[in-house]
């Protein structure tokens, strides 16, 4: 199974940016779809965004205009670049990598905290 390690997150102000990484193992050669997805205290884990191998996107709408993902294919990475960050961002960010007929890998998370 692909092993994802997530990287950037960190405390910052609210109108700041962070950019979240997102580290694959191992080149990933099918068809996927890797997307970054959070989970706030007392919440359930929600989409944040997803990309596929082609490079289509998806947003939650909370995120919208703000966000950007992206992917780099050569480097088995995914990005989420974090902008004009709200104190309702906090949570913990977790990347996932979907392939069809194998089981879903999960990152272990990256803490973002924004303060007001």
């Amino acid at each position: 199974q692909v092993q994802l390690v997530e990287s950037g997150g960190g405390l910052v102000q609210a109108g700041g940016s962070l950019r979240l990484s997102c580290a694959a193992s191992r080149s990933i050669f099918t068809v996927n779809v890797m997307g970054w997805y959070r989970q706030a205290p007392g919440k359930q884990r929600e989409l944040v965004a997803d990309i596929r191998t082609g490079g289509s996107t998806n947003y939650a709408n909370s995120v919208k205009g703000r966000f950007t993902i992206s992917r780099d294919n050569a480097k088995n990475t995914v990005y989420l670049q974090m902008n004009s960050l709200k104190p309702e961002d906090t949570a913990i960010y977790y990347c996932k990598l979907t392939v069809a007929g194998f089981p879903d890998s999960w990152g272990r998370g990256t803490q973002v905290t924004v303060s007001s």
